[in-house]
């Protein structure tokens, strides 16, 4: 029989038992717990190698991880503090309450931030360093919904105004406005993480811990006590992303990063774990991925209890109560609570005799009692080779009262009545008059008082004022053309994919002189599919512990190379984790102070569709750098079928406001833009990333034509191919490779049918879009003003005929211009699941081949009765088309 925490089971022999027990307590008393430890460890492999099956305990009880006698002194003055967080908590209720009552439904949260309270003032008062000397400071992923404590404490410091507050979840209004969240994109000297799209705080601040190292271990930024706190909520953990990494910071011993979840023990309808223990799951999990665990149940109010407690009884009890029961606990009163907590045992009864009902009420929770959070957070400081999660027991709106602590429905909260007001007011001891009370009015005491000298004096210790973001002037200049000259001359007639040929501008810009340290190669495990194993030896695999093993194709020239000054971020299986440290790099700008230009290349099907809302993030968060989708297009990749061939990512490259898409064919095409982009984002300074399409195909690349402006292949298209008469009665747009299948049809057309046509490389649809929405919001706005025309129609001036767009992705990529060419264009593209197969009948599947281009474009000559319509039919069999066959985006 295996005992159970907690569950009783019968001894077979009592005094062995106690014998056993004595001499563990001899130990402890002599030697100390260390020594304990250690022989109970000893005796524990002794018998699992004698075979005795022990079970694995990764909980410990649910009390506080550290003693109390061993916590020190809280070092700040507790009542100043305490005044200071009662005057955040009520502008932040009153932001949210006075917004509601003037605009009914405008939304906002009171109740995160009434939970979190204590957990940020102590790390604001103690903790939060804005600066280590003239190198940056601390990181702080904030939760979301907390978002108007944040405000609010701002507001106190002076650096938010009384309007901003007013205009809370008004930007759009006649004075300075408030987002509803933390959002750098529209408070770009404030905010530095969007977060409030659960599970993306965790992830990116377990990347960017090991980005901070990845920058010292690379020599690019120096060694400082920096650390990334992130702040989430245990509801949160039920997000994939949210767990997805825990393993990665331990593994990299990331000891500059703590996680602080705010355990309110409620999601946003009820309880997390109505029927169990949510700090009692997250621990098992934590700690069995190695992290350093520290749990902050109880507050002090529990401390003379659980010393009383010599049999254990209590704590017992403690373990026995589900999540569901705590919040019950919340909303009862102290009668309930010594009936229900306490009155299941009658030793508890007498234990807690010399309480009043109101004393058991009123007894906290760890995360309400500073001196347990400080004591959590100063372990956690301390703590080397660990990663640190502390968990804190809350209550989620916590100070409400009746309105809504710990009660289902306090995640809505959003408005309270006069008598709710006066609650809060009372209750945490606000000098306002009635008549501004009900009114929520914000209150900020002078500027000379004891209060805000306080609050400023700690944070000017601990090195300025945060959340606060800046972003230095750029300093990195982008590199001539020229210097990429090599991929503008083409390939010399050898037959390489875009992949190859962008490996190539890759691997220049790497051996840049001054560039080549910033270049941040990632890659989800797939650098040999992209054939960029050459990078291994020249630049190597960042490892933040070396190489402890000799690789075996060690004697190879391409050999696996891993070392702790490592470029590349070869990232394991796993495209949100590389998109994590794609964030932090195109965001070091901001957050270290050193420009860097990563490079993600990844599967383009595994791409945006997986983790669309980390490239939103990261559109929000000012982000600069490329994406780079490999072995893109629906039809390149031979024999992988649906599942891996991509059709899509443009159009969802396409939503995201600040990201230019690309689908070049050509390596000076690839050459152009990553050149063009370096110099917009690092050197102009443009909050922009880039998303361009790399294939797998092989194909001669060409020179840049003599006479192009590289503009043009920036703007989104350019006449790549003229009519040999130069009287083209049909105009072929190619992208990627089905450029080359454009280029073939205009043979084809002008071989077998006496049809003169243009092909035109079409780089972007997008930006051709978004220049043309542009241009037509200046027009209908300045009526009284020549029209401008869009890029797209400037362009196509004089070029006469029926247009045929053919795509290796979504016909809706092409029908993005379609508005502005006044029912000319006809449109091929992959809609549909893919199949596995090679290109050609791939292609004709899809009917994006060069025969279906050109039978398309007859088919468009013979409607506008510019060809004879039999032949154009005769044309499309003989041409290998199916009139009849089955729709590819309805297969």
């Amino acid at each position: 029989m295996h005992q159970k925490l907690y569950e009783r089971v019968v001894d077979l022999d009592p005094q062995e038992t106690a014998e056993w027990v004595e001499a563990l307590e001899g130990v402890l008393d002599e030697a100390g717990p260390d020594r304990a430890a250690y022989l109970v460890e000893r005796l524990t492999e002794r018998a699992r190698a004698a075979g005795a099956e022990l079970p694995i305990h990764l909980n410990t009880p649910y009390v506080n991880t550290i003693r109390p006698e061993d916590e020190v002194p809280y070092p700040g003055d507790r009542a100043m503090e305490r005044r200071i967080k009662s005057l955040v908590r009520w502008n932040a209720m009153a932001m949210v309450v006075r917004q509601n009552k003037y605009d009914a439904g405008i939304g906002g949260h009171i109740s995160t931030y009434a939970s979190l309270a204590t957990l940020l003032e102590v790390g604001f008062n103690h903790f939060f360093h804005a600066s280590y000397g003239d190198q940056p400071g601390d990181l702080i992923y904030f939760q979301g919904h907390a978002s108007p404590g944040i405000y609010a404490r701002a507001f106190l410091e002076g650096r938010l105004t009384e309007e901003h507050l007013k205009n809370f979840r008004h930007e759009l209004r006649d004075h300075p406005g408030l987002p509803s969240y933390p959002h750098p994109w529209l408070m770009p000297d404030f905010w530095s993480f969007p977060t409030v799209s659960m599970g993306l705080g965790p992830i990116n601040a377990i990347y960017q811990a090991r980005f901070m190292r990845y920058l010292e271990n690379r020599g690019l930024v120096p060694r400082t006590p920096r650390h990334i706190w992130a702040f989430l909520g245990d509801g949160e953990m039920d997000e994939p992303e949210s767990m997805g990494s825990i393993t990665l910071a331990s593994r990299e011993k990331l000891d500059n990063l703590v996680f602080v979840i705010n355990c309110n023990l409620q999601r946003l309808d009820g309880p997390v774990r109505g029927n169990g223990k949510v700090i009692q799951e997250l621990e098992a999990a934590f700690r069995g991925a190695g992290w350093n665990v520290l749990k902050v149940i109880w507050g002090g109010d529990w401390d003379a209890l659980l010393a009383r407690d010599t049999t254990g009884l209590l704590q017992r009890r403690m373990g026995e109560l589900v999540d569901g029961e705590f919040q019950t606990y919340v909303t009862k009163d102290g009668a309930y609570v010594r009936k229900n907590l306490f009155g299941k045992y009658p030793e508890l009864l007498d234990l807690v005799s010399h309480l009043s009902d109101d004393d058991l009420l009123h007894l906290r929770r760890g995360g309400h009692d500073p001196r347990k959070v400080y004591n959590a957070y100063k372990a956690a400081m301390e703590t080397q080779g660990q990663p640190t999660l502390i968990l804190a027991h809350t209550i989620k709106g916590y100070g409400l009262g009746e309105a809504g602590e710990g009660r289902n429905i306090t995640h809505q909260q959003k408005k309270l009545n006069e008598q709710e007001i006066a609650h809060f007011r009372s209750r945490f001891e606000i000098p306002i008059p009635d008549e501004a009370a009900r009114n929520a009015a914000f209150y900020r005491p002078p500027t000379d008082s004891p209060e805000i000298a306080y609050l400023h004096e700690r944070r000017r210790l601990l090195g300025g004022y945060l959340p606060s973001r800046s972003a230095p002037a750029g300093k990195l200049e982008s590199p001539p053309l020229e210097y990429l000259k090599e991929s503008l001359e083409g390939s010399s007639g050898r037959e390489v994919s875009s992949t190859m040929a962008f490996v190539r501008v890759l691997t220049m810009l790497m051996k840049h002189p001054q560039l080549g340290k910033r270049v941040v190669p990632i890659i989800p495990d797939e650098a040999r599919t992209f054939g960029m194993e050459s990078l291994f030896r020249q630049f190597g695999i960042y490892a933040s512990q070396g190489q402890l093993y000799k690789p075996h194709d060690a004697e190879m020239f391409l050999y696996y190379k891993e070392s702790m000054d490592g470029q590349i971020l070869e990232e394991g299986i796993t495209e949100a984790g590389s998109m994590a440290s794609f964030t932090a790099a195109g965001t070091a700008y901001v957050n270290y102070g050193v420009e860097m230009i990563p490079f993600f290349i990844y599967y383009s099907m595994f791409g945006f569709q997986r983790v669309g809302d980390l490239v939103w993030a990261f559109g929000d968060a000012r982000g600069k750098g490329f994406l780079c989708g490999g072995t893109a297009g629906r039809t390149t990749l031979s024999g992988e079928g649906l599942q891996h061939q991509d059709g899509h990512s443009l159009v969802l490259a396409s939503t995201i406001p600040n990201c230019a898409a690309y689908d070049p064919a050509y390596s000076y095409e690839i050459a152009i833009i990553v050149q063009d982009g370096i110099r917009r984002m690092y050197q102009v300074g443009e909050s922009r990333f880039y998303y361009i399409t790399l294939y797998n195909e092989n194909y001669p690349m060409p020179p840049m034509p003599a006479g192009l402006d590289p503009a043009d292949v920036l703007a989104g298209i350019y006449r790549i191919s003229a009519a040999a008469d130069g009287k083209a009665k049909a105009q072929l747009f190619g992208s990627g490779p089905i450029l080359n299948e454009a280029l073939r049809a205009q043979r084809i057309l002008a071989e077998k049918y006496e049809v003169p046509s243009d092909v035109w490389s079409v780089t972007s649809y997008n930006e051709l879009r978004r220049n043309a929405l542009s241009v037509e919001r200046w027009n209908r706005l300045h009526p009284d003003q020549p029209e401008k025309k869009p890029h797209i129609v400037a362009v196509l001036e004089g070029a006469q005929g029926p247009i045929v767009a053919a795509t290796d992705y979504m016909k809706v990529v092409a029908d993005q211009v379609a508005p502005w060419l006044a029912g000319r264009m006809e449109t091929l593209g992959t809609d549909g699941f893919g199949r596995s197969d090679n290109r050609e009948h791939l292609r004709k599947h899809f009917e994006v081949n060069a025969e279906s281009i050109a039978a398309a474009a007859l088919s468009r000559l013979a409607r506008d009765g510019q060809f004879d319509a039999a032949q154009a039919q005769s044309a499309l069999a003989a041409l290998g088309v199916d009139s009849e066959g089955i729709d590819p985006a309805r297969a």
